[in-house]
């Protein structure tokens, strides 16, 4: 089996950074997914693409996958940059554009 090890990245609501912590470990698809004919919902037989698991750390979720002798991919995080910002430079006189409201 195949699994996918990731940090999960931030929201675009005004949540903060909290779900951004922990490691996740998600199966990754075996079989397509189908409509059924009699109500048109999506089904699957792979029942392992509803499993999400969640580490503290990357080593305890690849120790996992190597025990259970799963393939395992791990996706690094983007670190995030921070620009440093002052409201005063919304007014300062080198900036390229004419400030307006």
């Amino acid at each position: 089996m195949q699994v996918r090890i990731f940090k999960l990245p931030k929201t675009a609501m005004q949540s903060g950074r909290s779900n951004t912590k922990h490691w996740v470990m998600e199966f990754e698809p075996t079989a397509a997914r189908s409509v059924e004919p009699l109500m048109g919902w999506v089904a699957s037989p792979d029942t392992n693409q509803q499993v999400r698991l969640t580490f503290e750390s990357k080593e305890e979720a690849v120790a996992l996958a190597k025990k259970r002798g799963y393939m395992y991919s791990v996706d690094e995080p983007q670190e995030r940059v921070v620009r440093p910002k002052s409201y005063a430079d919304n007014f300062s006189n080198r900036r390229l554009a004419r400030w307006t409201h």
